[in-house]
């Protein structure tokens, strides 16, 4: 018994140890400086543009979703019961907020634009565009993964690239939008 605790007080002290300085974060974003007119994923960048295949059949370009819209919405989905969640309530709260907005769920996990279609139409998102990510076209652009939202603005800025939380910020950073 006394070698389990003090085997255990020693794994918990490396568990703490190995957190650095993340104990006590300094609250100040540590982050890179944007250089500005650059292109990249970074909140201040100019978006990466793209091409890729809609379930409808259609192309989707960075310019064409941006079209007579004050913004773009991309949220980034592995059709999991998170993301449905978070979808459903996007689709609930901001999508009718928002009508000169446009909102793309992103799959990157089927590897088909016709499983991607398959996807949306078992999820039962069939009112939400979805666009096929099937050559991770947008996952490696914008750096995304499962839940990662980007708000794009209609001059092409990154205003929003970070996980989906509770569509509070999603919410803030549309109000936002020139």
């Amino acid at each position: 018994m006394y070698f389990a605790k003090k085997y255990c007080w020693l794994l918990l002290f490396f568990l703490i140890a190995s957190c650095g300085n993340n104990l006590l974060p300094s609250g100040t974003d540590e982050r890179a400086q944007v250089q500005p007119d650059t292109v990249g994923p970074e909140v201040g960048q100019k978006a990466p543009d793209f091409a890729v295949s809609d379930t409808n059949g259609g192309t989707v370009t960075l310019s064409s979703a941006l079209a007579s819209k004050r913004g773009v919405v991309l949220y980034f989905t592995m059709w999991c019961p998170i993301c449905d969640s978070h979808m459903t309530q996007m689709v609930n709260t901001a999508v009718p907020a928002y009508p000169d907005v446009r909102f793309f769920a992103v799959d990157y996990v089927s590897g088909t634009v016709a499983d991607a279609a398959a996807a949306q139409a078992a999820n039962g998102f069939l009112a939400l565009p979805v666009l096929a990510d099937t050559e991770h076209t947008l996952l490696e652009g914008y750096r995304a993964t499962m839940g990662t939202t980007v708000v794009i603005d209609n001059a092409g800025m990154i205003r929003m690239n970070e996980d989906y939380s509770n569509g509070s910020r999603l919410q803030a950073v549309l109000a936002g939008l020139p």
